[in-house]
């Protein structure tokens, strides 16, 4: 039987849908399904509802391929459309809920009007009731990520969407809705109307992958042979010729999901078994254990810190634009996120300060007054203002001591923090990493105390600021007087001293030479000290002035210097003969060195 020019269907982009297959099932009878299929479809968790959507579902579960069923008498033309919604259009789903369509959505319509949101559920306007005679049977081959982003926009999810995000077998999509269509005109009485209306199509191709025996062995850790693996590809019924110890595999329409060499492992190794794949450690090269340079450094320093009475905090590292700028003591642009989750985090910090300040309010808020706080983190300076370049990022450490440093007791006052009190903190810090500093005043910085803020320096270079933050700043902040420091400790670590190699005492006696030196007044003794250990030879260990003497009895402008010096050898007694050399080089140089006499 035919109904003339039953049905029409185009796609408009056949790129989402490269196939799409209608046909028209006439004079059917809507009713129960029987026992068998409606307890086939309970056990896999569907509900059965009647025997035309009934045979939909379990065609879905039997061969993977989700269909739909139009009532055909509710189409007002006989013309489909597959396309892009409208933006802003509207179409009520088949759980009766009306919903807004945007652009990227695919819809099926009819008459120019959305009749199901394509592999996702179908629309209530055409749905297959008691008074349905005629039915027009869908089957589709849709967009994977198209059906998935329109079924997370709705939060819709359906057996159908769940399909077709996975994917379908293309060479059964006919296959299927022709074993549907004999199912309907066996279960509900219908008859198939002849033909098929095609919109677009698809054709099933094999899928040829070349691969090694050796590539699956080295990936496999096996030594599986080709008559091992050639049983293996018989067995999932691929396909396949082995020319020398290379096998190209031809994969059937029926596993899309094998595409690539990786695939084709996967598949031997599940076949021959994950437990029978050889268990083999890691390698790894031994490794010195122990805490490096720079860790030992941080250690010490939280050690010494908190001994101070400080306590460790940890502040965001992404703060505003305005207070990244602040406390910088070098320049540098900001590194900002393309996606900040808010304004008050969408740049990176330059400084630790502004982040500790926001701690400091925050306590002081809630009446916590007496705050004595350090954290160790890390910086981030950008001189090459490009989203491209990645900034350059620095360890830091930074104190801030706001309230009493003493709190009164029937003993004591209680005792203000004041300048003094954390630059005693950086002195006695680095005084314990053996790192000698000295302070330079600072008053270029506008967040800073100008007459109460000094740049500490190391040899001559800068690695940290310590005073007292500005009070216009502290005013902005909420906060009474504030005192903070800023340290790099990548600058500080370069500098730190390396641990101290203990040597074994000497068993034999030390011998001990006294000398007295007639020189000139304008001779220090560290001139004549490093005179005498850069000439002393290996043997002296050490050098200490016991007695200055000036007076007229020795001439204008003349002064005595009395030294001890102390020579050992680990290795043997000394004789008077060695000591005699030693001490014979020593003067030599200091007379030719200063001119001085030998008392």
């Amino acid at each position: 039987a035919k109904i003339e020019d039953y049905i029409n269907v185009k796609v408009e982009d056949e790129n989402d849908t490269p196939t799409y297959l209608m046909r028209v099932i006439k004079d059917v009878k809507i009713a129960e399904s029987p026992s068998w299929l409606q307890t086939r479809l309970m056990n896999m968790g569907i509900r059965p509802i009647n025997n035309v959507v009934d045979i939909t579902n379990y065609i879905l579960l039997y061969f993977g391929q989700p269909l739909h069923a139009f009532d055909y008498s509710k189409l007002t033309d006989k013309e489909i459309l597959v396309r892009r919604a409208i933006q802003g259009e509207k179409i009520v789903t088949l759980d009766e809920e009306e919903r807004e369509l945007t652009s990227e959505n695919l819809v099926i319509t009819n008459a120019g009007v959305p009749i199901a949101l394509a592999g996702v559920m179908g629309g209530l306007n055409t749905e297959i009731d008691e008074n349905t005679t005629t039915v027009a049977l869908e089957a589709a081959l849709f967009d994977g990520l198209s059906i998935r982003r329109t079924s997370k926009q709705f939060n819709l999810r359906s057996e159908s969407s769940a399909r077709f995000e996975k994917g379908i077998n293309v060479a059964t999509v006919e296959e299927a809705m022709n074993v549907a269509a004999a199912m309907m005109a066996t279960l509900s009485g219908g008859v198939v109307v002849d033909g098929i209306s095609q919109g677009s199509y698809k054709e099933a191709q094999n899928v040829e992958i070349t691969i090694s025996q050796e590539r699956i062995n080295s990936y496999l850790g096996t030594n599986l042979s080709l008559q091992e693996i050639s049983a293996t590809f018989e067995a999932l019924g691929f396909g396949f010729f082995l020319m020398g110890s290379s096998f190209t595999v031809i994969i059937p329409v029926r596993r899309w999901d094998i595409t690539i060499e990786a695939d084709i492992i996967e598949e031997v190794a599940r076949i021959y078994g994950y437990d029978n794949l050889p268990s083999i450690l890691p390698t790894s090269v031994d490794a010195k254990a122990g805490l490096s340079a720079k860790q030992a450094l941080i250690r010490k320093i939280q050690n010494n810190l908190e001994g101070f009475g400080l306590n460790e905090i940890i502040s965001y590292a992404l703060t505003t634009p305005e207070k990244a700028s602040q406390f910088a003591w070098s320049p540098s642009n900001m590194t900002k996120l393309d996606w900040p989750m808010s304004e008050e985090r969408s740049v990176l910090r330059t400084s630790l300060i502004s982040g500790m300040l926001d701690n400091v309010t925050y306590n002081v808020a809630r009446k916590n007054t007496n705050l004595h706080f350090y954290e160790i983190g890390r910086v981030f300076h950008n001189q090459e203002d490009t989203l491209t370049q990645l900034p350059k990022e620095d360890d830091h450490l930074a104190v801030v001591l706001t309230g009493l440093s003493q709190e009164k007791d029937w003993k004591h006052d209680k005792v203000a923090v004041d300048y003094f009190t954390i630059k005693g903190i950086v002195d006695e810090l680095f005084a314990s990493l053996e790192i000698p500093i000295t302070f330079e005043s600072w008053s270029n910085s506008a967040d800073m105390h100008p007459g109460r803020t000094a740049k500490i320096l190391v040899n001559e270079e800068v690695v940290g600021f310590v005073g007292q933050v500005h009070p216009n700043v502290a005013k902005a902040y909420d906060l009474p007087e504030t005192y903070i420091a800023e340290l790099n400790l990548e600058a500080i670590t370069n500098f730190a001293k390396e641990a101290k190699v203990y040597a074994e005492i000497s068993k034999f006696p030390v011998v001990t030479r006294d000398m007295a030196l007639l020189v000139d007044a304008s001779i220090s003794n560290q001139a004549i000290t490093q005179a005498i250990y850069a000439n002393g030879t290996k043997l002296l260990k050490d050098v200490s002035l016991f007695d200055l003497f000036a007076g007229e009895k020795l001439g204008v402008n003349k002064k005595s210097l009395a030294y001890t010096l102390k020579f050992s050898n680990i290795e043997q007694t000394l004789t008077d003969e060695e000591i005699h050399l030693a001490m014979k080089k020593i003067e030599k140089k200091l007379v030719e060195t200063f001119a001085v006499e030998i008392r």
